[in-house]
């Protein structure tokens, strides 16, 4: 068979194999939370949402209801020795990408120190944690996907100032699927 004969009949056996799938995804996918009126948009560095997340300076660049709920991201600004203690999730998966600064950070057992550029992942069910190092601040560009972690952000940042009350902290997360280990 020639190479056009080739294309032309695979193509038609991919598409009349294909074609039900595509069916069945669409169908599936209107009976979940993802939106697909999604719109494009620009974010610059000084602009979003920031919220004070114990310590964790954040500025909430994009949120689940801006990406039909499939990603949240945020930027982390914060001094030295300021961190998360271990803990899992068991909704939504993180990358961690360090743009200034040195990050030091758990995932799974196994220490590692993040410079500018690095970036590390933890996925959901797996314990983690993170510390700024050294003297300057660091900035981090974290994602949490799929999207809902933004709201308990938001109820951490309505927190009295202080020392927290780690209890209600735990509280807090919980209802997000988050302990603490």
């Amino acid at each position: 068979m020639d190479r056009k004969k080739f294309l032309k009949a695979s193509g038609i056996g991919l598409g009349i194999a294909l074609v039900p799938g595509m069916i069945q995804c669409q169908s599936v996918s209107a009976n979940n939370d993802y939106s697909d009126k999604t719109e494009p948009k620009i974010i610059k560095d000084e602009e979003g949402n920031v919220l004070n997340v114990i310590g964790d300076i954040q500025t909430h660049k994009l949120v689940g209801s801006e990406t039909g709920s499939q990603i949240v991201e945020w930027v982390d600004n914060v001094g030295p020795g300021v961190g998360i203690p271990p803990h899992i999730h068991t909704k939504e998966d993180e990358i961690f990408r360090v743009i200034k600064g040195q990050v030091e950070i758990m995932v799974d057992g196994e220490t590692t120190l993040l410079n500018e550029g690095d970036v590390a992942f933890a996925p959901k069910n797996i314990p983690h944690s993170w510390t700024v190092v050294g003297t300057e601040n660091a900035k981090m560009i974290t994602s949490a996907f799929p999207a809902g972690i933004e709201h308990m952000f938001t109820e951490l940042s309505q927190l009295p100032p202080g020392p927290p009350d780690f209890q209600k902290v735990a509280e807090i997360c919980a209802k997000q699927g988050i302990t603490f280990v």
